[in-house]
């Protein structure tokens, strides 16, 4: 099979940008390409599942805290923790796709830099002149975007994505799908892997 696999994540999660700089790589290993899925771990996670944020369970939190420079150390990879007080991803997903609406290819080169300027530069992405500032720098009309984050129709197209989501049943980030299997996590890679190169 040669479908391309479905990266679900959402930009607040460490774990999913760390995936992030990982899964292109691991995709053109095995021909294949990546369709990215930016949802909400806040409607997912809570309201779905009923479950506290990782930062706010006892015990998971302090090895979280352990865990997630440790996997950025082996990835070879940059990783700042920002203080996610009142952080949320809403106007950079909705940015995401509404750009993906006319340049999938270009969407992805912005929820990179979403997840760069949050977790390698450490800097708030909830603003939409944040969000609008990385955009620009791809070549995005900034005074289009910015419009199109008050739109209703970007709206429905992130509540459509997440509601997608969903229904495929992802609930954690980062969430792959790849011929129809779903493999949770960022400790699972080598499971993805394994499917790619195996189909088992």
């Amino acid at each position: 099979m040669s479908g391309p696999i479905d990266f679900y994540f959402d930009f607040i999660s460490p774990y999913g940008y760390l995936a992030s700089t990982q899964i292109e790589k691991i995709a053109a290993k095995h021909g294949r390409e990546v369709a990215w899925h930016p949802f909400l771990l806040g409607v997912t996670v809570m309201n779905v599942m009923g479950l506290k944020p990782i930062m706010e369970t006892p015990l998971k939190s302090d090895y979280a805290v352990i865990d997630r420079p440790r996997m950025a150390k082996l990835f070879g990879v940059p990783l700042v923790i920002p203080d996610l007080a009142g952080v949320n991803s809403l106007a950079a997903s909705r940015a995401f796709y509404w750009i993906k609406a006319s340049d999938p290819a270009l969407a992805t080169e912005f929820a990179k830099r979403i997840f760069h300027r949050l977790w390698v530069d450490g800097e708030d992405i909830t603003d939409a002149e944040a969000v609008v500032a990385e955009a620009t720098v791809l070549g995005i009309d900034g005074d289009a975007l910015r419009d199109g984050l008050q739109d209703r129709w970007t709206k429905d197209l992130l509540r459509d994505a997440v509601d997608r989501t969903i229904a495929r049943k992802v609930f954690g980030a980062p969430f792959f799908i790849v011929d129809d299997e779903p493999i949770w996590g960022i400790d699972r890679l080598w499971m993805l892997e394994h499917w790619l190169a195996h189909g088992n």
